[in-house]
């Protein structure tokens, strides 16, 4: 067989050319030089071994480094695993990030499991200012990245207050332009948490309006349901409705089946969602892996209609509760839904002698209904938190198994998913139980994440992507909070990288606050 010389001519220049980008590669002088790691890139694909480089903020080496390639710093990352940075989608660190004492704000809870970027404005809560929030904190500096969301609480507390009302046309138009504002100057999407009022009062089709506006500017809808437990399928249904008609990626925060009521129907559940992603709706969801969750008090227990008109509103419905058998009773029905009151644990209260009781010792002690005791809890302190444990392990496994759930934490609050979430993951969920393997949990947490919330350079390791890594040591990360003592850091994340500056270094805070706002 003859072989042309055009066709060797061309073998030879590729030759020359791969031979010169190596030795170009080679040549760079590196800020970090990561060696002999396992590497899982973010993707669907397994791990390699391979070294990894950095210069700048970038990811600027990717392959075998050669005795040639230099750089500032070499990190021996033999038996270590590296990763993209984390990113939690949904977040309410803001008291971290938003705090005076630049200690605080390295935001240790989410950067210790290797957590490099959350999302703020998670169930509605987030402010509509989106400039003047980025602007903040790229001035003040900050230890992870941030990105935000435009949350319905705000922009319906300004324009309509906390009345149960129906949103006019002209409510509509002034909500539609504050939502434009905070997508123009960088919000990644509208958060909404139709759980909780004011937001409850907004109809489907209010929110199927203003999810349109958000849709103009190429952002993401994200909703904590309406209902988690007795509505789960009525709720799920709902947001199909949502993002069908306003044509918007939607995503279910923390999705669950919480509640007796609502064991066993995650394949329903399940069912729904890939129904309607085979019929083109772009709906996903975010898991944390706890069989409670955490929320205030009044928001687990007190009917909706209770809570219209705001905190003073709701205090003279419960100073008259001895006396108003329709809020006795719907009391007793919500607590109910979360299979009554031993299942409920005061996690944070201004008496700090409750914390750690459960609504049954609370009730006891003083020789009052649950009801009754719940009542003069949430009187004496309106904000109090409580964990319901409320959810059934084989509905979080399903949930786990499904390619478009991603990690995202819930944190900020006194419950072990704040310090725990992904290591947790990890490390129970595909190191221990293999409930999903190590590839996925990772990819779960990176890459599938950066595309689901249009977050561009960053969730994979790629040249020229920014440099968000950790390195964690598999035979060592381990989740340490529990719902006893849930404000303890895990172990095991020996490394991370925040936009190519080392915030953590053998396991302790560097002190960098290298985190950026990002915008969509």
């Amino acid at each position: 067989m003859k072989i042309s010389k055009t066709f060797l001519t061309f073998i030879f220049i590729c030759l020359v050319l791969c031979t010169i980008q190596t030795q170009a590669q080679e040549n760079i002088k590196l800020d970090f030089l990561i060696k002999n790691a396992l590497v899982f890139d973010g993707s669907k694909n397994e791990p390699e071994k391979k070294d990894i480089g950095i210069l700048g903020n970038k990811i600027a080496f990717i392959g075998t480094a050669s005795q040639a390639t230099k750089a500032t710093r070499t990190i021996d990352a033999n038996g270590l695993y590296l990763s993209p940075g984390f990113i939690d989608p949904h977040t309410h660190n803001d008291a971290y990030l938003n705090s005076k004492d630049s200690k605080t704000r390295e935001n240790m809870p989410s950067l210790s499991q290797g957590v490099t970027t959350v999302f703020l404005g998670s169930d509605g809560s987030g402010g509509y200012q989106i400039g003047e929030k980025i602007d903040r904190y790229n001035q003040e500096k900050i230890g992870t990245n941030v990105a935000l969301f435009i949350g319905l609480q705000s922009i319906r507390k300004k324009v309509i207050g906390e009345e149960d009302v129906e949103a006019t046309a002209k409510d509509l138009s002034e909500m539609k332009a504050l939502i434009a504002k905070g997508m123009e100057e960088g919000a990644f999407g509208l958060s909404t948490g139709l759980f909780y009022p004011p937001q409850n009062y907004a109809s489907t089709q209010e929110v199927i309006e203003l999810a349109k506006e958000t849709e103009k500017y190429g952002g993401i809808y994200d909703t904590h349901m309406r209902s988690e437990s007795n509505g789960l399928i009525e709720a799920i249904k709902e947001n199909i409705a949502i993002g069908e008609k306003a044509k918007i990626p939607v995503m279910i925060s923390h999705i669950k089946a919480l509640g007796p009521a609502a064991w066993g129907k995650s394949e329903e559940v399940i069912e729904l969602i890939e129904n309607a992603q085979a019929k083109g709706v772009n709906i996903f969801a975010s898991q944390y892996p706890y069989v409670a969750s955490q929320t205030s008090l009044r928001a687990m227990l007190l009917p909706q209609w209770a809570q219209s008109g705001g905190k003073e509103a709701a205090l003279q419905r419960l100073n008259a509760y001895d006396t108003d058998e329709k809020l006795q009773n719907d009391i007793s029905k919500n607590l109910a839904i979360r299979g009554g009151d031993s299942r409920i644990v005061i996690s944070r209260a201004k008496n700090t002698s409750l914390v750690g009781k459960t609504l049954h010792e609370i009730a006891t002690a003083g020789k009052l209904t649950p009801e009754k005791a719940a009542v003069e809890i949430i009187k004496e302190n309106f904000g109090v938190s409580a964990i319901s444990f409320s959810m059934d392990p084989e509905d979080i496994d399903n949930f786990m198994k499904k390619p478009w759930v991603i990690t995202g934490s819930d944190g900020g609050g006194a419950h072990p998913r704040t310090y725990g979430t992904f290591v947790r993951k990890i490390k129970k969920y595909a190191l221990d139980d293999h409930v999903i393997s190590l590839t996925q949990a990772i990819h779960r947490a990176t890459g599938a994440s950066a595309e689901l919330l249009n977050i561009k350079n960053r969730g994979f390791i790629k040249k020229g992507y920014f440099a968000d890594l950790l390195l964690f040591d598999p035979k060592t990360i381990n989740d340490n909070a529990t719902f006893e003592d849930p404000d303890r850091l895990p172990s095991g994340v020996q490394y991370v990288f925040v936009n190519g500056e080392l915030s953590i270094e053998n396991g302790k805070p560097t002190g960098k606050l290298a985190g950026k706002a990002l915008k969509k």
